[in-house]
């Protein structure tokens, strides 16, 4: 019997062992990027909702371009009661968004964060945000993540944005994979990323749109990105937006405009340069401004664009910018 009772004591005892040594699972770390100006209306809602992400450990890293509303205070305060949030020295103009989260990337030491995330100013995050983010990453292998949001307006209407369509062979040149604050990366591709905006920080001053860039280099230097169809954030719609809602005929508009004034081909051009795809052959037939150029570009359009309404819109253009004339200046 005493033999019987220590054997079951025993293994009780091996069982507690293994139990306490069972490893705990590591929470995440996430440091998210934030560029403001003049959000002071805004911005207590958009950092509530990121500081309550649930399952991860966040740190939010505000960069203030040089504001009249009080949102320089606003940050002050905030980040002298809540020590996740970090306000950057202030006194920039940065004279639009994309400096700002160029800044942003290059100055907030990354080293101690797993992922690095995107937000505006303005904003809804679900309170899942982050962590679903990081579960898609885990599932797919991917190093880079955006996803689906919707848009809301001040008037309770709200939209679904469908950035989820197949990714093509070149769509990053000509287009971001879906708003900016949808993105998480993994620590290795942002540590790649400050590299090129340190060494190539005149070109990249030219550069309109981080949200197209970071996807663009990403997919260039062959980091695998995924595209969640399922919604992560209320993506707020005002008159302050620097782009906003890409959905609907003002948006088609707005693209057609875009390419048409040849501001999209030279921005794509740029991109090319500072992703390091100057040889690639895609590239050589439009390198140069020209009327074959936009013709090679607008037989080639299913490889530029992931949604059917876009392709057919660039390749347009594209065929009668053949006919007129080239309006990009290289």
């Amino acid at each position: 019997m005493m033999m019987a009772s220590g054997g079951r004591e025993g293994a009780l005892k091996e069982k507690v062992t293994k139990i306490d040594k069972a490893p705990t699972e590591r929470i995440a770390s996430v440091a998210v990027c934030l560029a403001a100006y003049n959000g002071k209306e805004w911005l207590v809602e958009q950092l509530e909702s990121i500081l309550k992400q649930e399952k991860v450990r966040v740190t939010v890293f505000v960069s203030v371009d040089r504001s009249n509303d009080g949102t320089e205070a606003l940050i002050n305060d905030y980040s002298k009661n809540d020590n996740r949030v970090v306000h950057l020295p202030v006194g920039f103009h940065f004279g639009g968004a994309a400096a700002n989260f160029f800044r942003l990337l290059k100055d907030v030491d990354i080293t101690a964060f797993d992922y690095i995330s995107l937000a505006d100013q303005d904003d809804v995050w679900y309170s899942d945000k982050l962590w679903h983010a990081i579960q898609v990453l885990d599932d797919t292998g991917a190093d880079c993540y955006s996803s689906n949001v919707i848009a809301f307006w001040t008037d309770g209407s709200e939209m679904l944005i469908n950035k989820a369509h197949p990714q093509r062979e070149w769509d990053y040149i000509f287009e971001a994979a879906g708003p900016g604050c949808t993105y998480l990366f993994k620590r290795r591709v942002i540590k790649d990323v400050k590299s090129v905006l340190i060494e190539h920080e005149d070109l990249v001053a030219k550069v309109a749109l981080h949200d197209w860039f970071l996807y663009a280099f990403a997919r260039a230097r062959r980091y695998q990105w995924a595209i969640d169809p399922r919604p992560s954030m209320s993506y707020r719609q005002h008159s302050s937006n620097q782009v906003g809602v890409n959905a609907g005929w003002h948006a088609y508009a707005w693209r057609a405009r875009k390419i048409w004034s040849g501001w999209g081909i030279t921005q794509a051009r740029l991109i090319v340069q500072l992703v390091g795809l100057n040889d690639e052959p895609f590239y050589q037939p439009w390198k140069v401004p020209g009327r074959i150029g936009m013709l090679w570009l607008g037989v080639n359009a299913f490889r530029c664009r992931r949604k059917i309404t876009d392709i057919f819109i660039f390749a347009a253009i594209c065929l009668l910018l053949s006919i007129v004339g080239d309006r990009s200046d290289g």
